[in-house]
């Protein structure tokens, strides 16, 4: 996981390439816990994360949203009791990114 979250983000425009299926099968081995899904026509990575409490999921989203934010990448975010699930995808090109890894990545680091 290490490699994956110390790369740096880049500014994704609207004709950034998505990542291939061989870019996707190598970063996954970085984040083997989160899901690929389809949504609209949209794939986007998942990944539900379970905690004690209502306090504890609370406080893993807001760490989740202060790396969103210093990335200028923004997931969805369910936070209930003991439950939080966080859903990353490049809106701009409506699919995978490699900056949506790399955020993965840094979420599992958060939930450490």
């Amino acid at each position: 996981m290490g490699k994956l979250s110390q790369q740096t983000c880049e500014a994704c425009s609207i004709d950034a390439p998505r990542v291939t299926d061989d870019e996707m099968d190598e970063y996954r081995q970085d984040v083997p816990e989160w899901q690929i899904v389809e949504r609209d026509g949209i794939m986007k990575l998942e990944r539900a994360f379970t905690f004690k409490d209502f306090v504890q999921a609370l406080d893993f989203t807001q760490r989740v949203g202060e790396i969103a934010e210093q990335a200028d990448h923004h997931p969805a975010i369910l936070t209930e009791y003991g439950k939080v699930t966080v859903t990353w995808w490049s809106h701009k090109i409506k699919g995978l990114h490699r900056n949506d890894f790399i955020l993965a990545a840094r979420t599992d680091e958060v939930a450490k």
